[in-house]
């Protein structure tokens, strides 16, 4: 273990009880020289589901991006301002993003397992990661937080890619937490699932929020209000260029972005008035 990731690891057990496992302070995001996402403050709650709704193009998935540093990896990307994982500012140049990614999970909009059994894409990370436990009893303990395991339990061997979608869904939950992150990302995780397989996607963040702390960006708000304790409203201003930036408007519980909002962008976009 490195002195970075032993560092990450310090953070996280002495900050345990705090409230806040992600936050972002004075965040400016660019690609090059264009400032996509501006002026975000924003503390993500543990153990609970947060939402991040608003029309295309406000910066949704850019900022969620920004909380595992999947981003680095995009040509011009860079930021200034803060972000911190329980207090350790993840963009320091010592700490390492495969560490971070490892803690802070990604479930993609588009179902994504590998072209490998059902089995050894639960298990892939866990050996790439060195675990030494029983990799049987890790692969059924993660299908069964993703309300999986019945389902498949009779045909592991059988390719990931061979399952339903919902049931590939499931199994990419599957396969993030089975090397145990603190955070899941889910970026419009049930957009291209049929509505049985989306509400089961749901019951799960319900359940899984008890042991994960979960951020999803989703465009439907009716999901939003149905599996988000906290939501965060953004927007986009138009640029002199005649692109787009994007901002947070409002963030709140969600009952209160819902069903009293402070302003009224907030209220006109969750009446329907635009987006």
């Amino acid at each position: 273990m490195t002195y970075e990731r032993q560092t990450i690891n310090n953070y996280q057990q002495d900050t345990a009880q705090s409230d806040t496992v992600l936050k972002a302070e004075n965040l400016d995001i660019y690609y090059g020289s264009f400032k996509a996402v501006e002026g975000i403050f924003l503390e993500i709650p543990k153990n609970c589901v947060t939402a991040f709704i608003g029309p295309s193009g406000c910066g949704k998935s850019t900022l969620l991006r920004c909380f595992n540093r999947l981003n680095d990896l995009i040509n011009g990307f860079h930021i200034e301002g803060k972000v911190y994982y329980h207090n350790k500012d993840i963009y320091e140049q010592s700490v390492d993003p495969v560490e971070v990614r490892r803690r802070i999970g990604m479930v993609f909009q588009k179902p994504n397992p590998f072209p490998k059994s059902i089995y050894d894409n639960i298990a892939y990370g866990a050996r790439i990661n060195g675990y030494k436990g029983d990799l049987d009893e890790l692969v059924e303990t993660s299908l069964r937080k993703a309300a999986l395991w019945d389902e498949v339990k009779d045909k592991l061997q059988a390719n990931g890619l061979s399952i339903s979608g919902g049931q590939q869904q499931r199994l990419c939950i599957a396969r993030t937490i089975a090397i145990n992150p603190d955070v899941v990302l889910m970026d419009e995780p049930c957009a291209s699932l049929d509505p049985i397989s989306t509400l089961k996607v749901e019951e799960l963040m319900h359940e899984l929020k008890n042991q994960y702390s979960i951020v999803i960006v989703t465009h439907n708000m009716q999901q939003a209000t149905r599996v988000a304790d906290m939501t965060a409203f953004f927007n986009a201003r138009a640029t002199e260029t005649g692109g787009k930036r994007g901002h947070l408007v409002e963030y709140n519980r969600t009952e209160v972005i819902f069903q009293s909002p402070q302003e009224q962008a907030t209220k006109d976009y969750v009446s329907g008035r635009f987006g």
